[in-house]
């Protein structure tokens, strides 16, 4: 069988944000009208086929279990340490340091922390409180920024613009860019809020992680206690809510997220410093079984360093029986995310004359 990439468009392979396919010229409603293109409401498909057919680039996690790509939202009541649990997380992102006592592997980059109710001098005694003097070039702070409605958008997206390397934005905290101080709270406008930052994470595959607060209401689901409208919650990522007694130096994050399994982290401040530890989890998280056909590869790499060949060759090389090219093409494509973030390899595949190229990298670690 041979290898079948996307006809509708195969230019995409590598960049997720163009894999959409034109659909022909047809409205729906009705087919035999005559419609000006740019008027056309046609819903524009593509079929499972092209999506299994289509590569995406792996999304790496900033903090492995914990933060990846997308729009997160940490919430919990007023003065418990969400302040000093981000700038936390923001100094480990920045200077490459896993969090934790490297229980939870970090990825380096750019941070963006706005401090938002904070000044210069209070960053600079939260931090040496923390960490002493140790600084870092890669975390870039801002104590001031327009709302949404006033231009937030355009601030952060030439930012991005600037500094491409930026893995990580921490927003502290929601309020300062929502704004509505005399407008009343809508679902429909917390859903934009957060639909607009998570359309900027996707589109620069990074972190927005943003500091809210709890309602004083209890409830038996706590993700129910974020302040605002469940639009906040059905648009983001991910929630963390934090909670804590008041007098006690111990806390709990509870996690939930579409592409992250749910959990329960104990963690404890240190009273002298204020820099959170790890305590103990409540929950295990489930490790997927290891796939013959990725040890395999990772095999591979530890003889070849670097491997580039079509399907039909990768069969042979790893002597593979009873797969198809087009289901091992497939499968490549599906299982790119964890080549890269469990055996730190890079795969790519890409066109060269009337051939599918596949290449394997090891990354470094």
């Amino acid at each position: 069988m041979m290898n079948k990439m996307m006809p509708a468009h195969e230019a995409a392979v590598g960049a997720a944000a163009e894999q959409t396919p034109q659909m022909d010229e047809l409205n729906i409603a009705d087919s035999t009208a005559v419609v000006n293109p740019a008027d056309r409401l046609s819903l524009r498909t593509t079929t499972l086929d092209d999506v299994m057919d289509c590569f995406y680039e792996p999304r790496e996690p900033i903090i492995d279990n914990l933060l990846y790509p997308g729009t997160y939202i940490l919430a919990g009541a007023s003065k418990i340490g969400k302040s000093f649990l981000v700038a936390e997380i923001a100094f480990h992102v920045a200077v490459g340091r896993d969090l934790w006592n490297e229980r939870y592997r970090t990825k380096q980059g750019d941070v963006l922390y706005l401090a938002l109710e904070d000044d210069l001098q209070r960053i600079q005694t939260r931090y040496s409180k923390m960490f002493g003097t140790e600084g870092s070039e890669n975390l870039h702070f801002a104590t001031t920024a327009k709302t949404v409605d006033e231009g937030f958008m355009i601030q952060l997206t030439e930012y991005l613009a600037v500094f491409p390397e930026t893995r990580l934005v921490v927003i502290d905290t929601l309020q300062k860019i929502r704004g509505l101080s005399n407008e009343t709270i809508s679902y429909s406008k917390d859903y934009d809020v957060i639909t607009q930052l998570k359309n900027l994470s996707d589109k620069h595959n990074l972190c927005i992680l943003i500091v809210h607060h709890t309602r004083k209401q209890d409830s038996e689901d706590c993700f129910e206690k974020i302040s605002g409208t469940n639009g906040l919650m059905g648009s983001a990522d991910a929630a963390i809510i934090m909670s804590r007694t008041r007098g006690s130096c111990e806390g709990k994050l509870t996690i939930t997220g579409r592409d992250q399994q749910e959990q329960i982290i104990r963690i404890e401040q240190d009273p002298k410093t204020l820099v959170w530890g790890y305590k103990e989890s409540e929950t295990t998280l489930w490790q997927e079984d290891e796939d013959p056909l990725l040890l395999r590869i990772s095999d591979m790499l530890l003889l070849e360093k670097e491997w580039s060949g079509t399907a039909t060759e990768l069969i042979e090389k790893l002597g593979l029986e009873g797969i198809a090219v087009n289901a091992l093409s497939r499968k490549l494509n599906s299982k790119a995310s964890i080549l890269c973030n469990k055996y730190s390899i890079r795969y790519s595949p890409s066109r060269r004359s009337d051939s599918r190229i596949l290449t394997f990298k090891p990354m470094e670690k």
